[in-house]
Parts: C-alpha cells; structure tokens; sequence
C-alpha cells in the first residue's frame, strides 16, 4: 500500500480520536467543575494516536447558596478517592453527605480529609469555612454549638505535572500523593462551572470534520493511483 495511504489513515485515525474528545467536552459544558481537553494532531506522528493534555484554566464561579457548595478560588484541587480506591483531584464541589455519612461529590466520589476519606456524624447544621474547615452542629446541641470536624483536603499541583485519567479525575505522575496546601481557598455556598468554550468546541466540530473528509479524499485518491498502477504494470 502507498505511503500516502498510510499517512491519510493515520492522520484520519487521529481525527476520530480528537472528535472523541470534542465530543465529551461539549457532553460536559454543564458539568461543575469539569476541564476541557485539548487534543493535538501531529500529521500522522506517535503511531497514528493524537495527543491530549487537560486545560487548567478556571470556570465561572455562581453563588448558590447551599452549605455543602464549594468552588475552589483560584490554583488548587479537592482531594477525593477515585472509584480504584487511589487519592485523585477535582474541582467539582457539589458536596453531599450520603446516607452511610461519608461526604461525597455529585458523582458519589468521598471526598478527602486530614485522615483520608470524610465521615460526618447527624448533624442539624454544618458549615465549611474557606480553608476547607468544615463544622457542625451536632443533632439536638444548640445552635451556638459548632464544633470543627475536619478539614478537606486541599492540593496545588504544578501544571505540567497534572495528569488527566480515565475517569476524568487529575492525578500526579505514578500516582504520586500530592500534599494539602493552606495556600488553596475556597468559596463557600458557591460552584464553579466547565470552562469548556462550547462556540469554540462547535467551530473545532466542524474544522475536525472537514479535515477528516480530507483524508478519506486521500485515501481514495491513493487507491485510484494504485489500481492504475497495477492497470499501467499489467499490460507490460
């Protein structure tokens, strides 16, 4: 088979795999919390796969008013146990508390603690302050009795080390614990948005589409010159 073939299979094969993730960023343009994904296509280099790495930059921050809402202000990462049991980091900060009392996230992933994994006993009202501390007013104590619990975990990692799995969750190279930063804040009350462009991701749509329609024009193109080819070798 001709190089150009190959080179327009690769290069469509990278296409479809940089559709795929404008797909899931404008699937997650409500999403709290969520990163875009920026992919890369390099003309048919690294085996025909296209490159990716996460957007670190921030989503709109809106007011809510619910206790257990919290949007990080700035650089930083909540700590919480991905489903293989491994520490991860989001932004997402649609906090509840389950019925086992474990606070989870809006997709049921425990958030971290000092300790590791959140617990929190019955509670008439709970608060968490903007370093994370979070306190509550135990079930039948009065209301001026707030006692502190525990603190979320709060972590700052270094852009070009931030990792993006397969459940969407951010981690360090070889799953390398990151550590809590007093430096990370909080806006109670509040939830930051995607920070996915959705015009942008359409225009990207469309750009994605026309290219691939290029290459499978190659890739026609290529097989008519070989077939004429072996039409030109045969009548020798």
């Amino acid at each position: 088979m001709s190089q150009l073939y190959l080179s327009a299979v690769a290069n469509a094969r990278q296409i479809m795999q940089a559709q795929a993730v404008n797909a899931n960023n404008l699937a997650n343009a409500s999403t709290d919390g969520f990163r875009a994904e920026i992919a890369y296509i390099s003309d048919a280099q690294n085996g025909g796969q296209a490159l990716s790495s996460p957007d670190l930059s921030e989503g709109v921050i809106r007011t809510t008013g619910r206790n257990l809402d919290v949007a990080v202000n700035g650089r930083g990462w909540i700590a919480v146990q991905a489903p293989d049991g491994t520490e991860a980091y989001s932004r997402r900060g649609d906090l509840h508390v389950d019925p086992l009392g474990q606070m989870v996230d809006g997709l049921g992933r425990q958030i971290m603690g000092n300790q590791g994994p959140i617990a929190i006993p019955p509670f008439s009202n709970i608060e968490i302050a903007n370093d994370g501390t979070i306190s509550i007013q135990p079930l039948g104590q009065p209301a001026n009795t707030m006692a502190v619990l525990d603190r979320i975990k709060l972590v700052d990692l270094p852009d070009e080390n931030t990792l993006r799995g397969e459940d969407g969750l951010m981690r360090l190279p070889d799953n390398n614990i990151a550590d809590a930063s007093a430096a990370v804040q909080v806006t109670s009350r509040s939830l930051e948005g995607s920070n996915v462009n959705t015009v942008g991701e359409m225009v990207k749509m469309i750009e994605l589409a026309r290219r691939f329609e290029g290459q499978v024009k190659l890739m026609r193109s290529a097989q008519e010159n070989h077939a004429a080819l072996n039409k030109i070798m045969g009548m020798n």
